[in-house]
């Protein structure tokens, strides 16, 4: 395999033309890289080029970063792993630094591609405009009647400076990520190939199996987010139910309940008081030194829950009895934050461009304003990630209505899940199985999203690799069955 790849890495792709007469997508090899590798590792860097926009005739050629990352066994499988990240809008190529800790690489090859319009793609659809809003819209006395025009503004902005850049904004979509593999796998005449995604990029892994499906050998999905599911109309409702089963573990553990008796109960409503009437939070501005007051909600307050990683989570309880009780330090650190400079905004272009023409357009909109004031304990709290007048602004066209359908595969897929997983719930991918028959399901205990990606306990990286390995079956390693309701913290 690794000759192979070596020697196909300047050749271009046949019999797959797209847009452009005659053109094929190619992998140009590259000494510069993204990232500083771990010595003794070894791989190939460069960028594929395609079609901007393969339905259009006059579509430019763009670069999508990609890392060939060669295997720790003296004779690996030859069928390797290919690693995309979620977002949309976030970066793959950072973890092109931990290599030594991917145990994927024991067995097989290891391929990370980032997804067009990321940031160290070429273009990168960075908006820096809606970071700048963003930072503008958290400051302590920020007139909230003023959001609406502020953000469409920044969207306005943004999109005005891309277009100018001739950048083709409804050249970035999951539709087109998914081909942009699909013409990778060919580039280097890989037969057969292993899927590893975890939460938007499950989508994608979605898509290639509906249209591309010859040469997927296997996928893990960590974090499902399916095709069908119109996650703006759910994500209140899935915060809600995420902090219910923690806060419910907690009153069925006897220590935890001892400790912080109804803990459940006085924690909602303690939301919903502070909805009623803010909590008055008073934070010194680093930049300035003066004290600065927030006045904060129940949306605002239930960040102790949704701050927390995996390695964290056993501290909940804890955290929210200190501020039950008027201990602040939790809030005020995270307030202390939202002095900083605004960040640059990477890959937000293409988190719009995804959200826009894959997800709003699907909403909808009654839903999405009743579950705004259907909770007292985050009533005001939008379940949209875009508003709708946003996605006005942003003008991409809408996908076919199949990009909100169930995919139908017999290829063997693995999923993996945290119980306290808000963002991409457990039932999610539960239902996904129906039309996945040769599917599987591990649900990490007291766990939150991806899974894949806790460093401190890597069970759910060998999960993954175990199915990789054998896909036929279900993998129970030794580690997922010590895995337990956590052991909360009291004190």
């Amino acid at each position: 395999m690794k000759n192979k790849l070596l020697m196909l890495l300047l050749l271009s792709i046949s019999n797959m033309n797209y847009g452009q007469e005659g053109f094929k997508a190619i992998f140009k090899e590259s000494k510069i890289t993204t990232h500083d590798i771990p010595k003794g590792q070894e791989y190939i860097f460069g960028y594929l080029e395609v079609l901007e926009n393969r339905r259009d005739p006059g579509s430019q050629i763009i670069q999508i970063p990609v890392y060939i990352f060669k295997s720790r066994n003296a004779n690996p499988k030859p069928d390797p792993v290919i690693y995309t990240v979620g977002g949309p809008g976030a970066t793959t190529m950072p973890s092109a630094q931990y290599m030594n800790y991917y145990q994927y690489l024991n067995d097989r090859d290891f391929i990370l591609v980032e997804q067009r319009g990321n940031f160290y793609a070429k273009p990168h659809l960075d908006c820096p405009e809606w970071s700048e809003a963003l930072y503008l819209s958290n400051l302590p006395g920020f007139k909230s009647e003023q959001s609406d025009s502020l953000f469409e503004e920044a969207a306005k902005s943004c999109r005005d400076r891309l277009i100018k850049k001739g950048i083709d904004l409804n050249g970035y979509n999951t539709n087109e990520i998914a081909a942009d593999i699909n013409d990778l796998v060919h580039v280097l005449d890989i037969k057969e190939y292993n899927l590893l995604t975890i939460s938007y990029s499950t989508k994608i892994a979605q898509v290639l199996l509906r249209d591309y499906p010859e040469r997927v050998r296997s996928v893990v999905m960590d974090s499902a987010l399916p095709l069908e599911v119109n996650y703006d109309e759910e994500s209140v409702a899935n915060l809600l139910e995420a902090v219910e089963a923690l806060l419910s573990d907690c009153r069925n553990d006897s220590h935890c309940h001892a400790a912080f008796p109804n803990l459940k109960e006085r924690f909602f409503n303690y939301l919903t008081a502070k909805t009623k009437n803010p909590l008055e939070v008073q934070v010194i501005n680093p930049k300035s030194g003066k004290m600065e007051t927030f006045y904060l909600k129940g949306a605002d307050l239930i960040t102790v829950f949704t701050s927390a990683s995996s390695g964290d989570v056993s501290e909940i309880p804890y955290q929210i009895n200190k501020l039950l009780e008027g201990d602040l330090s939790l809030i005020i650190e995270q307030l202390s934050s939202l002095f900083e400079d605004p960040d640059l905004g990477a890959g937000l272009g293409m988190r719009l461009s995804v959200w826009c023409a894959e997800e709003n357009p699907f909403n909808s909109q009654d839903i999405i304003e009743a579950e705004t004031i259907k909770y007292p304990e985050v009533e005001g709290l939008s379940p949209a990630v875009f508003a709708d007048e946003i996605c006005e602004v942003w003008r991409v066209k809408k996908v076919p209505d199949i990009e909100n359908q169930a995919v139908r595969s017999e290829v063997p897929v693995l999923f993996i899940n945290g119980e306290y997983d808000n963002e991409t719930p457990p039932k999610w991918a539960g239902a996904m199985r129906k039309n996945l028959p040769n599917s599987y399901q591990l649900i990490f205990r007291g766990w939150k999203h991806t899974p894949t990606t806790n460093w401190q306990n890597q069970c759910a990286m060998q999960a993954a690799n175990d199915f990789f390995n054998n896909p036929g079956m279900k993998p129970v390693p030794e580690c997922f069955e010590q895995i337990k309701t956590p052991d909360f913290k009291i004190e």
